[in-house]
């Protein structure tokens, strides 16, 4: 019976949630300024409250789904290339496994390893399990935590969506101000909230995470009212 190891001092990192959080915050940021911009580019064309909603639900589903089909493909091909890897080590593991030793004792060695520690730690690592020793040390690849593509592209379609609603609940409440001033209004307090909820979960500075989602998402919403307006004139 083995004992579990436990260890002496835990401590709370955060780098860990980088790849669901940025993916996270992609989404949701993509979602706001893309469905707010295209709401944004039909208003100023046409103050029709029907064509606008029409092109706000119209770029929730394509987005959602875009997003969602394209993360899926994207971590896919991510996936297929660490297993190939992978594959690759375990079959060098198996013609030269004298070699690959000498290789991992040099990883240890070049991090800091005296030689002949460094050529113990290998050998241990590698009797215990060859190929994950390889895969983490060599390839930088966690065998326990592969990317996973159906929960990426979960994740984008409810991330994006969740953030395209926001100009949309903007448009459906009756107002009698500006719809203008509301679509922008409601987007730039969801990228304010997105980027200061991605900024406490990361464990970066929420000012500065606010500021990058919300200047990047004015610019775009600008850029694209203003294309409407150009469009509504001309035509």
């Amino acid at each position: 019976m083995t004992s579990e190891l436990i260890s002496p001092h835990e401590e709370k990192h955060r780098s860990h949630r980088s790849p669901w959080l940025r993916a996270a915050v992609l989404g949701v940021n993509d979602g706001i300024v893309s469905t707010s911009s295209l709401m944004l580019g039909v208003l100023a064309a046409s103050a029709n409250q029907t064509a606008i909603l029409t092109a706000g639900i119209a770029g929730l589903v394509a987005g959602a789904i875009s997003m969602g089909v394209g993360e899926y493909v994207s971590v896919s091909s991510q996936k297929d290339s660490e297993k190939a890897d992978i594959a690759i080590e375990e079959r060098s593991l198996a013609m030269h496994p004298e070699e690959e030793l000498a290789e991992l004792a040099l990883i240890y060695e070049r991090r800091g390893v005296e030689k002949e520690l460094a050529l113990t730690v290998a050998k241990q690592l590698q009797a215990h399990d060859a190929v994950d020793a390889h895969a983490k040390d060599e390839l930088n690849i966690n065998q326990a935590v592969l990317a996973n593509p159906i929960q990426a592209a979960i994740a984008s379609i409810a991330a994006f969506s969740l953030g395209a609603i926001v100009p949309i609940i903007a448009t459906l409440l009756p107002t009698g101000s500006n719809r203008v001033y509301m679509i922008v209004g409601f987007s730039i307090v969801g990228l304010a909230i997105s980027g200061t909820v991605g900024a406490y979960i990361g464990g970066g500075n929420r000012l500065t995470a606010s500021l990058r989602v919300l200047i990047g998402g004015i610019i775009g919403m600008a850029i694209t009212y203003g294309i409407g307006l150009l469009i509504g004139h001309a035509i």
